[in-house]
């Protein structure tokens, strides 16, 4: 992604997190939420699948691992949420601080260690650590815009198809929902403005009408 395209998506990712954060409290800013709780047990939650334990064989599942990086994303943007600041300025401190970063180098559980560390002791979150367990991670920024994305807004397309009241169709002409949105983010184009809303075009497009 080029410079402008990139910060396009990470007001788009903020955005979308922070309307999703409004379907649990209209006024979720203010509630005092542990977002760094949840994001230091994701990161355990990580290392699980990773695999930490030299007394029995294991190997990491890279994939349930970017998952996880994922997860932490959502919880990591919502607690850099401030009252009163605005979407486009929160882009551009993001973008600021990974561009004085130096990667550290570190592999995926030392990453994972140095990211919880900090949510404990500063209750906060770190973008620029967070960007060394992306990478460890072998997770790119495309498929972490992808996949955050279409997380989101496969769950919007949820509540708005009656999952509170149990009437949302999980399974589609065969299929399960989260197997339709991996085909419809394959033939999506990334870098598209309309890259969300195309999305929920395309389960729209896909979900059996009453």
């Amino acid at each position: 992604m080029s410079d402008s395209t990139r910060r396009a998506a990470f007001i788009t990712m903020l955005d979308l997190q922070n309307r999703m954060n409004s379907k649990v409290h209209s006024d979720w800013m203010k509630q005092g939420f542990a977002w760094y709780r949840a994001a230091w047990i994701e990161c355990g939650e990580l290392m699980d699948h990773y695999g930490y334990k030299w007394w029995k064989k294991q190997h990491p599942d890279l994939a349930q691992v970017q998952l996880e990086v994922v997860d932490i994303w959502h919880f990591g943007m919502s607690a850099l949420f401030k009252d009163g600041v605005d979407i486009a300025s929160m882009a551009s401190a993001i973008e600021s601080e990974l561009a004085d970063h130096q990667p550290s180098g570190l592999d995926v559980l030392a990453a994972t260690e140095a990211l919880a560390e900090y949510c404990l002791r500063t209750k906060g979150f770190s973008v620029p650590l967070f960007w060394d367990l992306m990478t460890a991670s072998e997770l790119s920024f495309d498929d972490l815009y992808k996949q955050y994305v279409g997380k989101n807004v496969l769950n919007f397309f949820r509540q708005d198809h009656g999952y509170k009241d149990g009437s949302y169709k999980k399974v589609w002409q065969g299929e399960e929902d989260n197997v339709h949105l991996v085909e419809i983010l394959a033939q999506s184009d990334v870098t598209s403005s309309q890259f969300a809303d195309d999305v929920y075009q395309g389960l729209a497009a896909r979900y059996p009408r009453a």
